[in-house]
Formats: C-alpha cells, structure tokens, sequence
C-alpha cells in the first residue's frame, strides 16, 4: 500500500537560506525564541488536537492538494480522515489510524486495509523534537502577524545553521518528514525561506510554508495549514481503534503481540521467565507491557515494561526483557554496574543493555538525564 506522502525526492546538498532577518524590538512583538518556547511548552503538555488540515505542494509544472481532518493525541495516536484530494497516492476517503500498538491503513480505491503492528515500537514525539531544534540550532526572525483561518498568529522565519545544507523538511504543521524534488545543478543559485505561524492565542503552530526559489521563479512550495484547531477539548478514546470495512482485502506488516497488559502479574503469567519490579521514578507510571514472540536470533521472547510521565508528552522508559541479546558490545561503551558489565549507548535514546544468566536486559530512556544506571541497578541479575 502506498504511504501517503506528496514528494519523496531528496535533494541534493547546498541548498541554503538566504540572507538575514534582525531580531525584533521589545515594541515590535515578541521575540521568536519567546514564542517558539511557548509552542515547545504547549506541545510538551499537549492533551489533544484536532483540526483541518490542508497540505498543499506546488511546482512550476503541477499542484497537488489535500485536505484532512487530522486528530492526534500525542506522542503516538493519531487519525487522519481524507476530505478532499488531488493527490493520487491518498485518494478522498483513505483513513490512517495509528495507537502505539497498531496502524491502519485504508485505501478505499484499492478497497485494501494494510495493518501494522508495532508493539515495540518507541513513540517519540517527532513535532517535539524540531520545535525544540529550531529553538537551538536554527537562526531565527521576527516578520510580525498574519490571519490564519480568521485568528492573529505571529510569523517567525527560520534559517538553519551556516553549515548545515538541509535536505529535507521535518515539519512542525504536517507531523511529517517531507524531501525538496530538487536536482543538484546550480543550488548555490537558490533560495528556501521557512516560516512557521504561531497562534497568538494558542501558541501553537498553525502554517507552515517552505519555498524555493531560482531567483524570482518558486521551483517549490509546500505549504502546511490547521483550520479549526482545537486543543485539549478532549478526544472520544475509540477515534483511535478501526474496524475495516467488511468488503475490505486485509494484509498485516509486521509481528503481532502474543498480548498487551496492564499489570506485571497478568503479563507473567505469558512469560517464562519472572519479571523485573524496577525502581522508576516517581514521576513515571506503568502504562502497559506488550510480549512478543521473535525467532531466537530476533531475542525470542520479548516483553517490554512502558513507564510514561501522564503529564508530559513523549517522556518515556522502558525495559525490555529477551530470551536472546539484541546488542553488539563492539559499538557500546563498556560500563561497570554493581560490579557488573554492561554496554551503554549515547543517542536520541540513552540505554543500556547487560545479560544476566539466559536473559538479556535493557533499560532505554527518550529522555537524556534520567537515571538509566540507577534503574538497571535496581534490576541487577534477578
């Protein structure tokens, strides 16, 4: 089934942002660091969304358009319904619906439902993370308001480092990664502006748009837009589970859990081996364990303990328990635990992995500076 995504071309390297925007007076509005924080800390406690959403993407030679009414409850459930489409790869009437378990994906023009299991799959927050990149990597510029969907929303242009080429598009409106269709002749001779629109009354990003131009000619336009935004009005838990249509064909990606629990006991019951009772933080609750059964060389059975903080999207632990490792001490850091070995790994998630008799244990943070030695302390060789 095809994903729906406009362009996958990438784009070659040197395309950069031209010139500079200075940064504003305290009478011209607020600052767009001030107002990017304040985007990364809605996001950051952000319950629920919902809204209309139309993707627009532009070239000399074609428009392609989609609108959809997209609702998210981040970092993991989302469902996007398809209103109206020139785009042949998401015709009118797809719908995607994905929870941390499970993504459904229904073409109605194929009459196809793809499902997906991903029951340990780490759901961090991607709209998240480059809020919070803009904030620290990219040059940043005040260009006053704009009216999106009838309401005041503040425009802050975006430029990356000097250094950094940028080849594709993390956006922060379409909750997606998107590539710019460019060849790579003459890019010393373009142009790409980024702007992001934030909500005056929400701060909260509701446009998006990323140009490229060849001197006064737009080789590329894509534009992101929410109408309708509403945030934290509460979402109808069943927005995020499907029943495909009964004419419908049904093929499945991916491995099925043996089964998803709310407590250790139930989910030892399906193991054989005992489970770890693991010091966490108090800010963290058990949100569930998923068990899945691999080959041996995949780590056998598998459970995974999911630790969430409720009031904080994305910040997340997890331990893992298999019957097989599934690290290479060749390309960790070799550590010492309670006199014991173990093998850490630096990254966009810290972890750390030892073995301990006919198990293998890892304890994974999405969150740089949580106590990972002091939890895989807790749970030693049990």
């Amino acid at each position: 089934m095809k994903r729906r995504r406009f362009l996958t071309v990438g784009a070659g390297a040197g395309v950069s942002l031209a010139g500079c925007v200075s940064y504003p007076s305290a009478d011209d509005g607020p600052s767009s660091e001030a107002l990017l924080r304040d985007a990364i800390e809605t996001r950051r406690h952000l319950n629920d969304l919902r809204a209309r959403r139309t993707l627009s993407v532009e070239t000399p030679s074609d428009t392609v358009e989609r609108t959809e009414r997209v609702v998210r409850k981040p970092p993991a459930k989302q469902r996007l319904e398809v209103l109206e489409s020139t785009d042949p790869d998401a015709p009118v009437g797809s719908v995607t619906v994905t929870n941390r378990e499970t993504t459904w994906e229904y073409n109605p023009e194929e009459e196809l439902v793809d499902i997906q299991f991903h029951g340990t799959k780490v759901d961090a927050d991607r709209t998240l993370r480059v809020l919070e990149s803009l904030l620290e990597n990219y040059r940043l510029g005040y260009e006053g308001t704009t009216t999106v969907d009838g309401r005041e929303a503040h425009v802050v242009e975006t430029r990356p480092p000097i250094e950094e080429t940028g080849r594709r598009l993390n956006l922060v409106v379409g909750d997606t990664t998107y590539a710019v269709p460019l060849s790579t002749d003459d890019l010393e001779d373009l142009e790409v502006t980024r702007t992001i629109c934030i909500d005056d009354e929400y701060r909260y990003p509701v446009r998006e748009r990323n140009e490229v131009r060849d001197g006064g000619e737009i080789r590329y336009r894509l534009t992101v837009t929410y109408e309708d935004l509403a945030i934290d009005e509460g979402v109808d838990s069943e927005t995020f589970t499907y029943q495909p249509p009964a004419d419908a064909t049904v093929v499945t990606d991916g491995t099925e859990p043996e089964g998803i629990f709310d407590s250790i006991d139930e989910a030892e019951a399906n193991v054989p081996y005992e489970l770890p009772e693991a010091a966490i933080p108090d800010a963290y609750l058990l949100d569930r364990i998923t068990v899945v059964e691999r080959a041996e060389k995949y780590g056998g059975v598998t459970t995974t303990l999911w630790y969430n903080d409720p009031n904080v999207v994305a910040r997340e632990l997890y331990v893992v328990v298999r019957e097989q490792g599934r690290f290479d001490p060749d390309v960790l850091e070799e550590i010492e635990i309670d006199g014991r070995t173990a093998y850490y790994r630096d990254g966009r998630i810290q972890s750390i992995f030892w073995d301990c008799d006919d198990l293998s244990y890892e304890v994974s943070s999405l969150v740089e500076g949580e106590p990972i030695r002091e939890i895989a302390a807790s749970i030693g060789c049990p």
